[in-house]
């Protein structure tokens, strides 16, 4: 990657974008540290070669290479090297939205990553530093992106303390999810879906839970209604009662009181709010 120590620290930062980097590095030889107060920014560290002993919360983790972690703010740590050499990577933000985008993501706790070939890792930090090399102080709006696209990829195919990533979760689940797109206007019960996975409604629960922090029934409904949104707007004239049965709903009643649960409003009052809009736009 590099055959030197490289850091790159902001003077000043545009504390009021919802991500922004304060530092980016690579280390040929990471230094033990030891942190009672934290660090003051969410920090990213992942093992390029060697490894290295990271101490949090009473919890102690080998990170070799393609294993990394994440620490929240201000949470106590140390780390050391207990290969001769130990090279590192590193990035370190903070944000207007850090923290709700962690949170939304369930990336909100200070977490060991595993699995991290498929994340490219080490691709956008090394993009981060060049980036930094040719625009200094002015590449923090694409910083920016780097960080939110490094998030993303690693909530998606990182390992959190060993658990399935979400794409192994995706690859289980979208079997019964592609049949639900198609089949959703017919009669389905909890038992139907897991038969058609052969799996136990009780596994399949736990695996939408896991997927989606949703129920199988849950996600059902969800995409009910968003297929009736698409036919109240294709087909204006279709009445109600035909919106309902053919997005599964057999009864027209439970159709208009789980729309506006769901919605805020009835399925009447979004269509007429959508076709106004759509009048206004043709003129």
């Amino acid at each position: 990657m590099y055959n030197k120590k490289v850091r790159y620290e902001y003077i000043t930062m545009e504390e009021s974008l919802p991500l922004f980097v304060e530092s980016v590095g690579y280390n040929t030889q990471e230094l033990n540290f030891r942190r009672p107060g934290g660090y003051p920014y969410y920090h990213w560290l992942q093992t390029i070669e060697g490894e290295g002993r990271f101490s949090f919360d009473d919890q102690e983790y080998i990170l070799t290479k393609g294993r990394g972690i994440l620490l929240k703010p201000f949470t106590p740590h140390t780390y050391l090297a207990t290969s001769k050499v130990w090279s590192t990577i590193y990035v370190t933000f903070g944000g207007q939205s850090a923290e709700s985008i962690l949170e939304s993501l369930n990336m909100d706790s200070s977490t060991l990553y595993t699995n991290l070939g498929d994340i490219q890792s080490e691709e956008i930090i090394k993009e981060m530093l060049l980036k930094i090399e040719s625009d200094t102080e002015f590449s923090k709006l694409d910083l920016s992106g780097h960080l939110y696209n490094f998030i993303m990829k690693l909530r998606k195919y990182g390992k959190m303390n060993n658990q399935p990533s979400l794409s192994h979760l995706y690859d289980k689940v979208r079997h019964i999810v592609d049949w639900l797109e198609i089949s959703y206007g017919e009669d389905i019960t909890l038992d139907d879906m897991a038969s058609h996975l052969n799996v136990s409604s009780q596994y399949l629960n736990r695996l939408f839970q896991n997927t989606f922090k949703v129920s199988p029934y849950t996600f059902l409904i969800q995409l009910r209604i968003r297929k009736a949104k698409e036919i109240l707007l294709e087909s204006p004239k279709l009445p109600l009662k035909n919106v309902a049965i053919l997005t599964g709903f057999n009864d027209v009643s439970y159709f208009v009181a789980t729309f506006k649960r769901k919605e805020g409003i009835t399925p009447k009052k979004y269509r007429d709010i959508f076709a106004l809009k759509k009048g206004r736009n043709a003129k």
